[in-house]
C-alpha cells in the first residue's frame, strides 16, 4: 500500500524528487570511484615481467618490524607484530644461493643485480623517452628469458645489450655507441648485441640495459650482495614442493620466497609501495566524500520534505498516523535510493578509470599497478546509497510526522520561529567537536597526521552551520538590512524573505558554505606548507651556485670536477631518501662533512655543525624530531636506513629548519650506500667562481646544469606545485560534488517558490523586479556563506599552520581567493536565475491556482 502510494507520490511530484535524485547518484558515483582506488591498493595486480618464466623469486625483506608486548592482568601476556615497507631495494647476501643449488628439484639458481642504467645524450624527438630504465647483467638474461636477436653477448666492460624497445625507440643498432648515467660516472658503452624477451614481445613497464657480469657488479656497487635470486625448477618439478623445500633451506635469514603474482611486487618496489599509498588516498578521500555526501543528501532531502510540508500535514490531517507518514517517506526514499544508487555507480565506474588513469600520468602512482574492475566498490555504493537515503529522509521527516494534525498544519502556513531543540544542541555540539578538532590540529606536527584532521574539521564545522544556520541566516539578515537599504523596496523585499525564510535559506547557504571552506582549504594547504619549506631552504642555504641534473642526479666524478675549479671553497653532495625510527618514517638527507658550514646553515639550537661533521657515525635533527624521540646531543639514534640497514648514530646537533631540510641529516657515504639512487639530488657550491667556470669544469657529465639559488628554489616550487596537482586532484571530485549540490539545491530552492513569485506579480511588482530580488537574495547569501567558509578555512589553515610551521600564517592567495568567492557567485547566480527566469513564464493567475 505504502509502496504503491509512494510510486504514485514520485510520479506526480517529479521535479522535486529530481533534485534529490541528483544528490544521491552523484553520491553514488562517487563512492564507487573511491571505493575502486581503495580496491586497486589491496587488490590490485602487480604483474612481473623481468621473472616471466621464473617460477620462484627470492628477495630480501622490504620490511621493519616491531614486536610488542602487553601484560595483561591474568598473567597472560599479548604480542603484537606489526612491519612496515622500507624506501629503498633491501638486498640479499650472494652467499645464501651456496643454500639453494643442491636442493632436489633446482635446475639452476640464477642471481640478479638490478640497478639504475639511465641512456643519455638520446634525441627526445626520436621517441627516445620512455619506461624507467634498469641495469642487469647477462647472466640474469634467463630469468624473462631473454635472447639475442642480434650481435653477441656483453664480454668487455664497455660491451652493453640493449633491449629491443629501447632500440626501436632510439635508433640504436649493433656497433652503435650508448652513454650510459648509473651509480658511478658517466660511461659510454658500445652496442654488442640487441635482446628481447623469447616469443617476440617486449617489456611494456621497464628498459633493461645488460652488461657483462663484473661490469654489473662494478655499477650496482654491492660487493657481496644481491637483489634476487631465480630459482629455475628441473622438469617436472612441483613448485609448491619446491617453495617448500627454500623456505626450510632459507630458515634463518631474511629472505622472502614469491611465486605466481607475489613475483610483479618483488620486482616493481615503487608498485609495492604505491599500494600503501594508494590504499590512503582511496580512504581519504572515500572517507570525506562520504561525510560531504552525507551533509548534502540530509540537507537536499531536508529541502525537498520541507517543500511538501503541506501535502505532509494534509496527510495527518486526514488520520494518517506518524508511523505511516515515516513509512511513506522511507518508501519514497528507497525507490529514489534505488534508482540513483544503480545509474550513479554504473557512472561511478568510467570515472574510476579516469581518476586512475590521471594519478597514473601526474606520478603519483605508476602504471605497473593495475586498477581492479571488481564489482565490489559499486555494491558498496548502492547499499550506501540506499541506506543513506533512507536514513536522510527519515531524519528530515521526523518533526513532521511527530506533529499533531492541527500543528502541522499551522507549520505548513508559517515557517517555524525557532529551529527544534534538538537541532539546536547537535549543532552547538558539532560546533564544540570543530573547535576540539582545530585545537588538535594545532598540535599535530606530520602532514600524514594533520591532512585528514583538516579536512574532517571542515566538514564538521559546515556541519554545525547547517544545522545552526537558521540563527546565523537571521543574524546576517540583521546585519544586511542596512546595506540592501540603498536597494529600495525590493532590498527590503529581499531582506525580509531571507529573515522570513531562514530554515530554507540555511539549506541554500549551507552547500555554498562547504564548497567555499573546502575549496580554500584544499588550495591553501599545500602552499601554507610549501612556503614555509621554501622559506627554510633559502635562508639556509649559503651556497653561491646549486648543480642539478635532468637525468637521475649528479656523480661524485662531476663533484670532484667542481671541488677542482677556481675559486670554489666547498661543494656539499644532498642526497635524500626516507629512514624508519622505530615503524614512523622520517624525511632525512645525507651530506658530505667537508666545507658543510660554508654551503648550509639549519639554524642550529643545541651542539654544532662542527661536531656533525667530526665522525661517520653522527646524526643532526631537527628540533620536532628531537622533541618527539626525545632525543639531545649525546643521545643514541637507533634506525633503520633506506634499504632497511639498522645504524645506530650519535645526535650531535639539533636544528631549526626541519621543514626546509627534513627532520633528519645524516653523514652522506652512510645514506648513500644504501640507496636505489646514490647520486646527489643537489650540489651547493661555495666561492667565488663564476658560473662560465663551473660549466665548463663539468662539461663532459651530460644533462648537469648549474643554477643561482633562486632557480633551484623554482625547481622546488616547480615539484610542490606536482604534489599540490595530485592533492587537488584527489580532492576535486569532492569539491566537483559540492557544486553540483550547490545548484541543485538552489534550483529546487527557486522552483517552489512559483506561488510566491505569482502572488507578488499579482500584487503589481514586474517581472523584473521580482528577477531582482532573486538576485540580491542570492548575492545576500553568497556573502553570508563567503564569510562562514572563509572563516572555518582560515581557522582550519590557521591551526594546520600553527602544528607545521610553528607560525600562524597560512599562504591566502588573494587572487586565488577571489577566484573561489567569484566562481561561488557565479554558480549561485546562474542556478538561481534561470530556473527563476522559468518559473516566472507562467501566468500569475494560473500560477496562484494551480496545485503544488
Amino acid at each position: 500500500m505504502m509502496l504503491r502510494y509512494a510510486l504514485r507520490t514520485i510520479r506526480h511530484r517529479k521535479g522535486g524528487f529530481l533534485g534529490a535524485l541528483l544528490a544521491l547518484m552523484c553520491a553514488a558515483a562517487l563512492v564507487t570511484a573511491c571505493g575502486t582506488l581503495l580496491e586497486t591498493g589491496l587488490r590490485g595486480r602487480i604483474a612481473t615481467e623481468r621473472y616471466a618464466a621464473t617460477p620462484l623469486v627470492v628477495s630480501a625483506d622490504q620490511n621493519v618490524h616491531r614486536t610488542t608486548f602487553k601484560h595483561k592482568g591474568n598473567g597472560k601476556t599479548k604480542a603484537k607484530h606489526k612491519a612496515k615497507p622500507v624506501a629503498e631495494r633491501a638486498w640479499l647476501p650472494a652467499d645464501d644461493a651456496d643454500r639453494l643449488r643442491d636442493l632436489g628439484g633446482v635446475r639452476a639458481v640464477v642471481p640478479e643485480l638490478t640497478f639504475l642504467a639511465q641512456p643519455l645524450g638520446l634525441p627526445a624527438g626520436d621517441g627516445a623517452a620512455g619506461p624507467s630504465s634498469y641495469g642487469h647483467a647477462w647472466a640474469s638474461a634467463p630469468l624473462t628469458p631473454f635472447a639475442l636477436t642480434e650481435g653477441r653477448a656483453p664480454a668487455a666492460d664497455d660491451d652493453v645489450v640493449i633491449d629491443r624497445g629501447l632500440a626501436e625507440r632510439a635508433g640504436l643498432s649493433t656497433g652503435d655507441r650508448l652513454t650510459v648515467q648509473s651509480t658511478r660516472a658517466p660511461r659510454t658503452y658500445r652496442v654488442s648485441g640487441i635482446a628481447a624477451p623469447e616469443g617476440g614481445g617486449q617489456l611494456r613497464r621497464q628498459t633493461s640495459l645488460f652488461f657483462s657480469t663484473a661490469e654489473a657488479e662494478r655499477l650496482a656497487a654491492r660487493p657481496g650482495q644481491v637483489t634476487a635470486f631465480g630459482v629455475l625448477p628441473a622438469s617436472g618439478t612441483d613448485v609448491g614442493r619446491l617453495k617448500q623445500q627454500v623456505t626450510r633451506a632459507l630458515k634463518g635469514t631474511t629472505a622472502q620466497i614469491a611465486t605466481g603474482e607475489d613475483r610483479g611486487p618483488v620486482e616493481f618496489l615503487d608498485a609495492a609501495g604505491a599500494r600503501v599509498k594508494l590504499i590512503s588516498m582511496g580512504a581519504a578521500m572515500g572517507g570525506t566524500s562520504l561525510l560531504v555526501a552525507v551533509l548534502v543528501v540530509v540537507g537536499t532531502f531536508a529541502l525537498s520534505i520541507q517543500q511538501r510540508h503541506r501535502e505532509l500535514a494534509l496527510l495527518r490531517t486526514i488520520a494518517a498516523t506518524s508511523r505511516q507518514v515515516r513509512r511513506l517517506l522511507g518508501r519514497e526514499a528507497l525507490v529514489v535510493g534505488a534508482v540513483a544508487g544503480v545509474l550513479g555507480a554504473l557512472a561511478g565506474l568510467p570515472l574510476a578509470v579516469w581518476l586512475h588513469s590521471r594519478f597514473v600520468d601526474t606520478g603519483a602512482i605508476p602504471a605497473t599497478l593495475e586498477r581492479t574492475s571488481g564489482i565490489l566498490p559499486a555494491c558498496v555504493a548502492l547499499a550506501v546509497t540506499l541506506i543513506g537515503a533512507w536514513a536522510a529522509a527519515r531524519i528530515s521527516g521526523r518533526r513532521i510526522a511527530r506533529l499533531r494534525p492541527a500543528e502541522a498544519m499551522a507549520e505548513a502556513a508559517v515557517e517555524r520561529a525557532r529551529p527544534a531543540r534538538a537541532r539546536t544542541v547537535a549543532g552547538l555540539v558539532l560546533l564544540i567537536g570543530g573547535g576540539v578538532l582545530v585545537a588538535v590540529l594545532s598540535i599535530l606536527r606530520t602532514e600524514a597526521a594533520s591532512t585528514p584532521v583538516t579536512f574532517l574539521a571542515v566538514v564538521v564545522l559546515a556541519t554545525a552551520v547547517s544545522l545552526l544556520g537558521p540563527y546565523l541566516v537571521r543574524a546576517a539578515a540583521v546585519l544586511l538590512r542596512l546595506v540592501l537599504r540603498p536597494a529600495g523596496t525590493v532590498g527590503k523585499l529581499a531582506n525580509a524573505n531571507i529573515r522570513g525564510n531562514s530554515t530554507r535559506m540555511a539549506s541554500v547557504v549551507t552547500p555554498l558554505t562547504l564548497l567555499i571552506g573546502m575549496t580554500c582549504t584544499v588550495l591553501f594547504i599545500q602552499p601554507t606548507l610549501g612556503d614555509a619549506a621554501l622559506a627554510q631552504a633559502r635562508e639556509g642555504t649559503r651556497a653561491t651556485w646549486v648543480l642539478g641534473a635532468q637525468g637521475p642526479g649528479v656523480p661524485s666524478a662531476a663533484v670532484d670536477a667542481v671541488r677542482g675549479a677556481p675559486g670554489v671553497t666547498a661543494a656539499t653532495e644532498v642526497v635524500r631518501t626516507t629512514v624508519r625510527v622505530g615503524l614512523d618514517k622520517y624525511q632525512a638527507q645525507g651530506v658530505t662533512a667537508a666545507g658543510l658550514s660554508r654551503t648550509w646553515d639549519p639554524e642550529v639550537t643545541s651542539g654544532s655543525l662542527a661536531a656533525f661533521t667530526a665522525g661517520p657515525r653522527t646524526a643532526a635533527i631537527s628540533e620536532l624530531a628531537a622533541d618527539r624521540l626525545g632525543l639531545r646531543p649525546g643521545s643514541e639514534l637507533e634506525l633503520h636506513l633506506g634499504d632497511g640497514t639498522p645504524a645506530t648514530l650519535t645526535v650531535a646537533t639539533v636544528y631549526h629548519r626541519g621543514l626546509g631540510f627534513g627532520d633528519l641529516t645524516l653523514p652522506h657515504d652512510l645514506v648513500a650506500r644504501h640507496m636505489d639512487n646514490p647520486l646527489a639530488a643537489t650540489v651547493l657550491v661555495a666561492g667565488d667562481t663564476s658560473r662560465s667556470e663551473l660549466t665548463a669544469s663539468v662539461r663532459r657529465f651530460p644533462g648537469i646544469a648549474v643554477l643561482a639559488p633562486t632557480a633551484a628554489d623554482r625547481l622546488q616550487a616547480d615539484r610542490q606545485r606536482e604534489n599540490a596537482e595530485v592533492n587537488l586532484l584527489a580532492m576535486g571530485l569532492v569539491l566537483a560534488f559540492t557544486a553540483i549540490a550547490v545548484v541543485n539545491t538552489l534550483a529546487m530552492s527557486v522552483s517552489e517558490r512559483l506561488k510566491e513569485f505569482a502572488l507578488l506579480r499579482l500584487a503589481g511588482a514586474t517581472r523584473r523586479q521580482v528577477l531582482r530580488m532573486l538576485r540580491i537574495e542570492t548575492v545576500s547569501v553568497v556573502l553570508i556563506a563567503a564569510v562562514l567558509g572563509t572563516g572555518i578555512a582560515l581557522a582550519v589553515l590557521t591551526a594546520f599552520s600553527i602544528g607545521m610551521t610553528g607560525s600562524a600564517a597560512p599562504a591566502v592567495l588573494p587572487l586565488v581567493y577571489a577566484t573561489v568567492v567569484g566562481a561561488a557567485a557565479l554558480l549561485a547566480l546562474t542556478a538561481t536565475v534561470l530556473p527563476g527566469r522559468v518559473v516566472l513564464k507562467a501566468r500569475p493567475v494560473e500560477a496562484v491556482t494551480s496545485g503544488q
